[in-house]
């Protein structure tokens, strides 16, 4: 009898489990990110945090600062409310898109290019910001343009476009690709490569790091960056284009920019202000 009563308990367990189990949290494909985020007043953003100005982690107390760090944080409060939370997860170029098809992040504002071919995988918003792809270079360097390439080594971050669009520039140059911009500068440092390229506003933080080190020429692409979505979110990427458009309309996005871009030399901040 007692035996019986054993296995009428572990049954009932095991039924237990298999409910509860099938009670789980829905596969992402399936959920509603916008609804998740308004429940918990949350937006958890994949950023940068190797890129001066744009998203860097902060050696003092540890926080990511930048441009988009705090455009992700005007965004959350716009879309959720004031007292709505950025989140922070880091990311490079070659991890985000990953992440984000795995939910570890529910959006990457992260200098990703709005492409063709990353339109296949992601939904991009608008696009935030107007980036053009240019060369960083040692000052009295004899690379002055994209075409001074050819015959040089150029660096480059993998997951990156920079790689193939300056290819198409200097098809003769060869090519050094490296996880992350902080080595890829280590590399350039330590002569591995003739210079390094990806968007111009990137290499402009990196100049302002590095004393020594120059914009070169006048960049040759337009890389307009967006905020990158899973498809099958349309509500969140509407909610995102919207908060995004208030930012612009209220000022605050041009504030942004003069606080993070007006006093880097070379660097034109004016021509990336937005107007409603």
């Amino acid at each position: 009898m007692k035996f019986k009563k054993y296995l009428l308990l572990i049954s009932t367990l095991f039924l237990a489990l298999i409910l509860l189990s099938g009670c789980g949290q829905k596969p992402l494909s399936k959920q509603n990110i916008l609804d998740n985020d308004k429940e918990s007043k949350t937006i958890t953003w994949g950023v940068k945090a190797d890129t001066k100005l744009i998203g860097l982690i902060d050696v003092k107390d540890g926080e990511e600062k930048g441009f988009e760090i705090d455009l992700a944080k005007a965004i959350t409060k716009k879309m959720l409310g004031k007292d709505a939370k950025a989140k922070f997860v880091t990311v490079t170029s070659q991890s985000r898109i990953p992440l984000l098809k795995n939910g570890n992040i529910d959006a990457i504002i992260a200098t990703m290019t709005i492409t063709p071919d990353r339109e296949k995988v992601l939904d991009f918003s608008d696009s935030y910001f107007d980036a053009g792809q240019s060369i960083l270079v040692k000052d009295g360097s004899d690379v002055k343009k994209v075409s001074d390439l050819n015959g040089k080594t150029v660096i480059g971050v993998v997951g990156s476009n920079s790689v193939q669009n300056v290819q198409k520039y200097a098809p003769d140059a060869k090519v050094l690709q490296l996880p992350d911009y902080a080595q890829a500068m280590t590399a350039l440092k330590s002569g591995q490569g003739d210079a390094l390229t990806t968007d111009n506003v990137i290499l402009a933080g990196m100049a302002v790091q590095n004393p020594g080190y120059v914009v070169q020429g006048k960049p040759f692409t337009v890389e307009p960056y967006g905020i990158g979505i899973n498809k099958g979110q349309d509500d969140f990427k509407q909610a995102i284009n919207k908060a995004l458009e208030e930012v612009i309309k209220d000022g605050e996005y041009n504030k942004l920019i003069k606080k993070w871009f007006g006093d880097v030399p070379g660097f034109n901040y004016k021509e990336v202000l937005r107007y409603d």
